[in-house]
C-alpha cells in the first residue's frame, strides 16, 4: 500500500505570554526524506508564535517545492464540545463558526502577550453570564466572567467537560487528556486551543484548497490515497500522551515528544495502517460520527 504521506510534522503548542525557549516552549519536529530518501529527523524552537508560523511556512513551503504531503499534527483541541457553539449562539454552530469566532476575537502580538484571559471570559459571558464553564487565570486577571479556581457545582445544561475523544484517553497516559474549559495551570490546553486554532486557521486559509482539517473536511473515516489526492497537507489534533517517549541524553522532553510522534506516524504509514487510524471504531454511532465531523473534532490514534 502506498503511503498516505511523505513528511510528518509535529507541534508541540505553547500559550505563553512572553518569548521563551527550551522546556515548556514551542517545539516543532519535522521528519522528511533525505536525497537518498531515508527519513531524517529535525527540530525547530522558536521563541514565540509569531516565528512558529514563519517556521511552519517555510516548512510547507519546502515541501511543496518537493512535491511531498505532509500530516501536520498540533497538540492542542481543534474543535469543543458538543454545544458550545451553540452556546455562544454562532451564525455557524460548527467548528467552522468556533475557528472564525477565536480567529475575530484573539489578539496574539509578536512578543507573545495576547488576550486568552479576556476571549475565555468573553464566551463565559455569552454563554452562561457567569464565571463558567471556562476557568483557571492568574489572580490580575480574575473578573466576573472568570474565576481563578474551578466552580465548585457547575449548573445542568452546559457543554460537557470532556469531548468524546477525550473520555478515551482516561486512564491512559498520565491522567487523560484535560478539560478544553481550564485555561491556566500545568497541564492546561485551553489556553492552547485560544491562541492556537486561529493560527491553525491562518494556515489553512493560506493553502486553500490544498489543505484539510481532519476530521472536520475529510470526514471521519479511513483516509485512502486517493482522498488525500491533490492536498499538499492534513492538519488533524494529536496527543503526546498516547505515544511512548525517550527523550536521548540531554533532549529536552518536548523535543523528544513531536520526535517520538513524527516517528510514530511515519510508521504506521510505512506498514499501511495510518489510514484507518483517521477513522472511527467498529460500531461508531453515526450521531456520534456527526457530532465529531461537525464540531468536537477528534485525537489522531484514540
Amino acid at each position: 500500500m502506498s503511503r498516505l504521506f511523505s513528511a510528518y510534522v509535529m507541534v508541540d503548542w505553547s500559550a505563553a505570554a512572553a518569548p521563551r525557549t527550551g522546556k515548556d516552549s514551542i517545539w516543532i519536529g519535522v521528519i522528511k526524506r533525505d536525497i537518498r530518501f531515508r527519513p531524517t529527523f529535525e527540530a525547530f524552537n522558536p521563541a514565540t508564535r509569531d516565528e512558529a508560523m514563519k517556521v511552519l511556512g517555510e516548512v510547507l513551503a519546502d515541501l511543496r517545492r518537493r512535491g511531498e504531503r505532509a500530516l501536520v499534527g498540533f497538540d492542542f483541541p481543534l474543535g469543543y464540545p458538543e454545544g458550545t457553539a451553540k452556546a455562544l449562539a454562532l451564525k455557524s454552530p460548527d467548528w467552522s463558526g468556533m475557528w472564525a469566532f477565536l480567529a475575530s476575537n484573539v489578539v496574539d502580538k509578536p512578543t507573545n502577550v495576547n488576550n486568552r484571559f479576556g476571549v475565555a471570559a468573553k464566551m463565559n459571558r455569552l454563554m452562561t453570564d457567569q464565571a463558567w464553564p471556562f476557568w483557571g487565570c492568574p489572580a490580575n486577571d480574575s473578573q466576573r466572567w472568570l474565576a481563578t479556581t474551578k466552580p465548585t457545582a457547575l449548573p445542568e445544561g452546559l457543554p460537557p467537560q470532556l469531548r468524546r475523544a477525550e473520555k478515551l484517553t482516561q486512564g491512559k497516559g498520565k491522567a487523560g487528556a484535560k478539560t478544553v474549559w481550564q485555561v491556566f495551570g500545568n497541564g492546561t490546553v485551553g489556553s492552547q486551543a485560544i491562541v492556537g486554532i486561529p493560527r491553525v486557521k491562518a494556515l489553512a486559509d493560506q493553502l486553500g484548497d490544498k489543505a484539510k482539517a481532519w476530521p472536520f473536511q475529510t470526514g471521519w473515516k479511513t483516509l485512502t490515497p486517493a482522498d488525500v489526492d491533490g492536498l499538499e497537507v492534513v492538519f488533524a489534533e494529536v496527543y503526546p500522551a498516547l505515544v511512548e517517549t525517550k527523550p536521548e541524553p540531554g533532549e529536552v522532553p518536548d523535543r523528544a515528544q513531536v520526535r517520538a510522534l513524527a516517528e510514530h506516524f511515519l510508521k504506521l504509514d510505512e506498514a499501511g495502517d495510518l489510514g484507518a487510524a483517521f477513522g472511527p471504531g467498529a460500531g461508531a454511532e453515526p450521531e456520534v460520527v456527526a457530532v465529531v465531523e461537525s464540531e468536537e473534532g477528534w485525537i489522531l490514534g484514540v
